[in-house]
């Protein structure tokens, strides 16, 4: 059937190629795989009807066969009872039945081959759609892999140059400029020092010898005192 074939190129064709297109591969087999699954039913509802039919001139055969064998046995019987009109009659009927018989075993025998034929198609094409289904499994898995793979190629690809990482660089220079702006504040502070402050400086930086001179000078005092 043509789904057969439809799928068989879907198995040929590249994933990468699927991907490049307006088609999704996973739903394109899902519904391929649906597809084959309605043409199993319809080859099944043949199969069966073709089955009935031959079941049916089964039955015919094997009645006009029963019936040939009995007028056969009844034709006989007359015989032996000395009744040979009734043993022709008999015979003729036998006749009749027999030609019913031949006609319905030819027929029984093409309804077989018939019912035989499609059987065997039937098989095949459930055996095919069972290597489809497992098909199916791994070109989904490539298929997602693919999609994954192109997705991290395509980000990969403007990694570094998007907004975030020029963000990143402009933060960057900020940052610097920031430290340099301190650096310089601290120098200029320093540049404009005032006589008073550096004064205060010294006062606070000399009033500590002053207090210990006062001290030396008291201790040598005292020892001089005690001589």
């Amino acid at each position: 059937m043509g789904i057969f074939k439809r799928l068989r190129d879907l198995t040929m064709a590249s994933v990468n190629d699927l991907l490049d297109k307006a088609e999704d591969p996973v739903k394109m087999l899902n519904q391929f795989l649906r597809d084959m699954e309605e043409d199993i039913l319809e080859a099944e509802t043949a199969v069966a009807k073709q089955i009935a039919i031959e079941k049916k001139f089964k039955q015919q055969t094997d009645e006009a066969e029963d019936m040939v064998n009995r007028r056969g046995e009844q034709a006989m019987k007359a015989l032996e009872q000395g009744n040979e009109e009734l043993a022709r009659k008999a015979l003729q009927d036998k006749k009749e039945h027999q030609t019913r018989y031949d006609e319905m075993k030819r027929q029984y025998d093409i309804a077989k081959t018939n019912a035989d034929q499609l059987r065997a198609q039937l098989s095949e094409m459930k055996d095919e759609f069972g290597k489809m289904k497992n098909k199916k499994d791994l070109l989904v898995a490539r298929a997602e892999s693919a999609k994954a793979q192109k997705q991290i190629n395509q980000t990969m690809s403007g990694f570094g140059q998007d907004n975030a990482a020029k963000g990143f660089d402009r933060m960057t220079e900020k940052v610097l400029q920031m430290e340099a702006e301190a650096e310089a504040s601290k120098d200029i502070r320093s540049s404009n020092r005032t006589l008073d402050d550096e004064l205060a400086q010294l006062d606070k930086g000399g009033g500590g010898v002053e207090d210990e001179l006062a001290v030396l000078k008291a201790q040598l005092a005292a020892k001089k005192q005690q001589q």
